[in-house]
């Protein structure tokens, strides 16, 4: 009988979950250096030993809970305000410990899009003359790396495909904001957080999640995406072979992943970067506990070379923010994003870069708690990488500066109103004037048209453009090219965006 029941323990014991001897660990997005939100409560989780006891202490505040029975635990501890003293958040369990040091309270921005979102200081204009001066320890960084970074035109090798499960898929833990660290940072982030930074005083974390060329695909969730009338075509069959999706994404990922056969997958097909609601299953849903600020977005590129996915692009973004807003319980969570710059069409497929800005300009008004940082002015004519992502960022911190922290700046450059035709002129009026229209270099206006093409003169008295026209015309357009040398803005120096409107 002792020896049945001495089997039958072992066979128990052999066939039990492993998670019931699981050691006691922490979500990924927890390690020392981090920035947790303040004025939120703040959640804590992990796994451990089911059954036993997880006490978790930060500052004065002790909390105890038990591990469930399927070896996860979570609590919350009450809200806080902000504080830059570092703090120790400890996790104990038996003989178990978690010791993690420097925990400050701020505003967390989780960042995404694509390469010129990643973009690192390194690689930026402004570097060498930043670099001496990059101590911030109250900006940090959460800028993990992901499964196939830096790998074009070539299949994934063994360990690239080993990391293509959600769970491994990105790798990285926080830092604090010094010469070294700043290197491999999104250069857009870091200039939007330093410029944050430097306003309010307030400890600035940023989470990058970006992915080199990346559809805005990847970044909604399987569920939303299906749920849609229209975009439920984005998640049926093979990704790899899905026609609603953008080719040049398709092609990359065939590249990458399409004829190794021991690629992770799942109904949609292999996994891969690109693949639709990939990024939001790794990088986004383990955040969902986590509160956070806001929401800042430099991606479009790969959603910018055929006109089915021009004309879906401002709907697929607000289902996105939507789906955000509503996992995050926060309707009015902003969502401050970078209209595409300039490019020519020589080495670049950028013809349809003016229709896909005034796209994102239309978001404006589809997305309330939005904003736009135009950068048409700072693009390069042969590269889809302008480098001079200090102006971004700070173009996108003035929308927080302005409806985060109430400071009284201005947020945009000129966006239309409406245009009228009368005694024989278009009337262009905008609002984000500022102190008044002008050029960026103090010339005649250029810019505006009529049919798109052929450029039209233009006049301004501060308030509205005039523009002298015979017989009344169907649309006015502005900055109607991919490269544009369009040089209207406000006295703050900021660009009016591309635009198409219709003549009443």
């Amino acid at each position: 009988m002792r020896y049945s029941l001495t089997i039958s323990c072992l066979f128990l014991l052999f066939f039990l979950p492993h998670t019931l001897w699981a050691q006691l660990r922490l979500a990924p997005v927890f390690s020392s250096h981090m920035v947790l939100q303040r004025n939120q409560p703040i959640p804590i989780w992990g796994k451990g030993p089911a059954g036993k006891t997880v006490t978790v202490t930060f500052g004065s505040y002790k909390v105890r809970i038990t591990i469930r029975l399927d070896s996860s635990w979570s609590l919350q501890l009450p809200k806080q305000p902000a504080n830059a003293s570092g703090q120790t958040l400890s996790i104990h369990c038996g003989n178990e410990q978690l010791i993690l040091q420097n925990i400050v309270l701020g505003d967390v921005w989780l960042c995404i899009g694509q390469s010129n979102m990643e973009w690192p200081m390194r690689s930026e204009k402004h570097f060498r003359e930043e670099r001496p001066n990059s101590l911030h320890p109250s900006l940090r960084f959460l800028n993990p790396t992901y499964a196939g970074k830096n790998t074009y035109n070539t299949a994934f090798s063994d360990s690239i495909l080993h990391r293509l499960q959600p769970d491994s898929f990105y790798q990285g833990s926080w830092a604090s904001c010094d010469s070294l660290s700043i290197q491999n940072m999104s250069a857009v982030a870091y200039y939007f957080g330093k410029q944050i930074l430097g306003h309010t005083q307030i400890p600035i974390g940023l989470i990058n999640i970006s992915i080199g060329g990346a559809p805005l695909e990847t970044f909604i969730s399987p569920e939303a995406l299906q749920n849609h009338p229209t975009f439920k075509n984005k998640v049926t069959g093979n990704w790899l072979t899905n026609n609603a999706l953008p080719v040049w994404i398709r092609e990359r990922g065939q590249q990458n992943v399409g004829s190794l056969p021991n690629t992770p997958s799942d109904a949609l097909g292999k996994h891969h970067g690109y693949k639709p609601g990939f990024a939001y299953t790794a990088g986004i849903e383990p955040l969902l506990p986590l509160p956070i600020k806001g929401i800042l977005c430099y991606q479009g590129e790969s959603n910018a070379q055929e006109i089915e996915r021009v004309n879906e692009y401002a709907e697929l973004t607000t289902l996105m923010v939507t789906d955000f807003r509503k996992k995050w319980k926060n309707p009015d969570l902003p969502y401050y994003f970078v209209q595409l710059s300039s490019i020519d069409t020589i080495r670049y497929k950028g013809q349809l870069w003016p229709e896909f800005r005034d796209v994102q300009r239309q978001t404006l008004t589809l997305l309330p708690h939005s904003g736009m940082a135009v950068c048409t002015d700072i693009g390069a004519p042969h590269d889809v990488h302008p480098t001079n992502k200090k102006l971004v960022g700070e173009r996108l911190a003035r929308w927080a500066l302005h409806h985060q922290y109430n400071e009284n700046i201005e947020t945009s450059g000129p966006l239309p109103e409406k245009a009228i035709y009368k005694n024989g002129q278009i009337i262009v009026s905008f609002k984000h004037i500022a102190q008044g229209l002008t050029t960026m270099d103090i010339k005649s206006i250029r810019g505006f048209s009529i049919d798109g093409k052929q450029e039209i003169n233009a006049a301004t008295d501060g308030k509205k453009i005039y523009i002298a026209c015979p017989s009344k015309p169907s649309f006015v357009y502005y900055g109607w090219k991919p490269y544009t040398d369009a040089n209207l803005c406000n006295s703050e120096n900021l660009p009016a965006s591309t635009f198409r409107i219709a003549v009443q």
